[in-house]
């Protein structure tokens, strides 16, 4: 072998890299075994280290190169700015684990009545990034932060939501003036980690099941908004997830995902406002497919968002109403002309008269405003070339949705639509003499049906049913046109189709009802006589026909004002009906087993009962233990009512008081600390 060579310069030794190799060394070794193998059998017995010098020198190497790499590993890199030359280094981890010492310290400092430090809000939103981390399901990235536990993680949020709003608007300056984020003079600073921030929390709130806190985080969301608007790409993220939430959530996620998809469009009006208005149309008709009593809060809410999206740039909303009306007119082209069922199905359904109300609800509440105007006659159009499309009995719900729709057009566009038509064609084409097969216990409900089964037609509660429905959509369109200087000549002919019917009708409550509906309308009709024969000028002067028709109108009509009374006394009975069946479902008696006495307490309980009245089934409920009890004279079988009524006050106080604490402790519930890693 050779020898090392010296250095006198260095005084180290500088081995060659073949003496320094383990592999030639090897080879040496087995090479010595095939040339001489009873010399190498001699160093196998007597010189062992030898033979294993290369896992010895492997290991070593090993160990040694780990502590090079110990020694000289690059720290941090450390940029120069304003703020971090004045930080104490020491109270700070750059790596470690999260405590709740070190996020009191941050929440201090998030607080401060001085300035914000630009590395305090980067180090909370690194925190937060490491919180995500550890309900996220990928493993392989890394922070700088560790987050371990349950309450370290409660507390990393509950410290974002509550102070780094505030925070940030102090750090850009935008406490008092509520002027663009991007305008501001330190935005530049931190647009990164803002960006990345907001991502994990549009994550957190996709991750969410607990509507407790997806309301929590929907208001730090609302918080948030307007730096959410500021990035284009983060914008439509975060919208696509607010049009879902604000679709199938909770009512008060609906309320707040509508909050918030608001404010975002309104910062990005230009860039952002068609897209928003098709996405929403698009998901208000996926989710108004199936109508029933459960769903048709969610789908008014919806429509009644839309047109306040809509209303925001009428210009720009035209575009988009006109096309959709063009769809509804095209479908319903078809439907006539081809007379198939599937083209009728494409018109008679739930989707296609939500949209109907949609755009009739959007054209009455901007209609003192002339942008969307000219749309009214179209849509006008499409409705009743609707109800003409099958007018027969089964779709007679329809018909009146129909000229509900109508009916509010007219009174809030203040234009004459001529509805009465529809209505009296009831009366004509349906014999309401006809006997019932069947007999239904519960009237129908039009609110939520739009064709009828003929199982339907044969109940006696169909015609009752249409008959309520008829009556009150009469009496509403008359009443609005009650001020009319046209009244007597509008009604002339639904007065004489109502005369016919009650000539041919035998069933004494239908005919009572359309009686008095008739004679408050005569009695308007000629009411409207009198007040005409004074007038001195020509029905040709529409600007004085205007003023005549405001002057009745502020006067008041006989019919306005007995609808009126009527519609506030049928409110009540909705109400007392609804209310009812509240006090049904809460007073079901519930039946206790009686406890099984002790020989003592059997002694006691005789005593006491031959004092008092037995009490059979004993109950929870106060009315069902009153009346079973019991005793041996005839007279003492009524209780006291002085006595019943205190109890019943009593217990009146107790359900208050727990009604009141149960109140306060849902009021409680919806705080940031309820957050819990379960949630996720």
């Amino acid at each position: 072998m050779k020898k090392a060579k010296y250095s006198e310069d260095s005084g180290e030794d500088v081995d060659s890299e073949e003496e320094l190799s383990p592999e030639l060394h090897k080879k040496s070794l087995e090479k010595l075994k095939n040339v001489d193998p009873d010399f190498y059998k001699f160093l196998e017995e007597n010189d062992e280290n030898l033979l294993d010098f290369n896992d010895d020198s492997d290991n070593d190497r090993e160990e040694l190169d780990e502590e090079e790499d110990e020694l000289h590993k690059p720290g941090p890199l450390k940029g120069d700015s304003d703020e971090s030359d004045f930080e104490d280094e020491g109270a700070r981890p750059v790596h470690g684990k999260i405590n709740l010492k070190l996020i009191a310290q941050w929440q201090a400092e998030l607080q401060a009545e001085g300035k914000i430090k630009l590395s305090t809000l980067v180090t909370v939103i690194k925190a937060f990034n490491a919180a995500m981390l550890r309900v996220s399901e990928d493993g392989t990235s890394k922070s700088e932060f560790k987050v371990e536990g349950s309450s370290i993680f409660n507390a990393v949020i509950q410290m974002c939501v509550l102070y780094l709003p505030g925070a940030i608007k102090k750090y850009l300056g935008m406490e008092q003036s509520g002027k663009d984020p991007q305008k501001c003079k330190h935005f530049t600073k931190l647009k990164g980690p803002l960006i990345s921030y907001l991502q994990d929390l549009l994550k957190l709130l996709g991750g969410v099941t607990s509507d407790n806190i997806m309301t929590v985080l929907l208001k730090h969301l609302h918080q948030m908004s307007i730096y959410i608007a500021c990035f284009t790409r983060l914008s439509k993220q975060s919208l696509k997830k607010l049009i879902t939430l604000w679709s199938n959530g909770e009512e008060t996620v609906r309320v707040l995902s509508f909050l918030c998809i608001l404010r975002i469009t309104r910062n990005q009006q230009t860039a952002l406002l068609d897209l928003v208005l098709k996405a929403m149309y698009m998901t208000y008709v996926k989710n108004s497919k199936f109508v029933s009593p459960s769903t048709w809060p969610g789908i008014n809410f919806m429509r009644r968002s839309l047109v306040e999206m809509f209303s925001l740039d009428l210009n720009a909303s035209y575009q988009h109403v006109f096309l959709y009306i063009r769809q509804l007119a095209i479908h319903l082209r078809n439907a006539i002309i081809v007379q198939k069922i599937e083209n009728r199905q494409a018109v008679y359904n739930w989707q296609f008269i939500n949209s109907l109300h949609l755009w009739a609800d959007l054209i009455a509440a901007t209609s003192n405003k002339q942008q969307l105007q000219p749309l009214l006659y179209p849509l006008v159009m499409v409705i009743t070339n609707t109800i003409k499309l099958v007018p027969t009995h089964q779709y007679y719900p329809l018909r009146f949705h129909c000229t509900e729709i109508l009916i509010n057009l007219s009174k809030e566009t203040n234009t004459f639509i001529p509805t009465l038509p529809f209505l009296v064609e009831v009366l004509t084409t349906y014999d309401f003499n006809k006997k019932h097969k069947k007999v239904s216990m519960k009237p129908l409900d039009f609110s939520c049906i739009l064709r009828l089964a003929k199982s339907q037609l044969s109940e006696n509660g169909f015609k009752d049913a249409v008959i309520e429905k008829l009556y009150a959509l009469l009496l509403e369109y008359t009443a609005n046109e009650s001020h009319n200087i046209a009244f007597p000549d509008i009604c002339l002919l639904s007065i004489i189709q109502i005369k016919q019917f009650l000539k041919t009708c035998n069933v004494s409550n239908y005919t009572k009802k359309l009686r008095q509906l008739m004679e408050k309308i005569e009695e308007n009709s000629r009411f409207i006589e009198r007040e005409r024969a004074k007038v001195s000028f020509s029905l040709s002067d529409e600007k004085m026909v205007t003023a005549w028709e405001s002057k009745i109108k502020a006067k008041g009509t006989p019919l306005n004002t007995f609808f009126q009374n009527w519609y506030k006394i049928n409110k009540i009975q909705k109400r007392k009906k609804i209310s009812k069946n509240d006090e049904m479902a809460t007073e079901l008696p519930v039946i206790k087993r009686p406890k099984i006495l002790n020989e003592n307490e059997l002694k006691l309980d005789k005593k006491s009962k031959s004092n008092d009245p037995t009490v059979l089934f004993p109950s929870d409920s106060e009315g069902e233990t009153e009346n079973l009890k019991f005793t041996k004279d005839d007279d003492e079988t009524k209780p006291k009512e002085k006595k019943l009524k205190k109890r019943k006050n009593k217990n009146k106080a107790k359900v208050k008081q727990s009604v009141q604490v149960e109140e306060d402790i849902a009021d409680k519930e919806d705080v940031v600390q309820d957050f819990s890693v379960s949630d996720w």
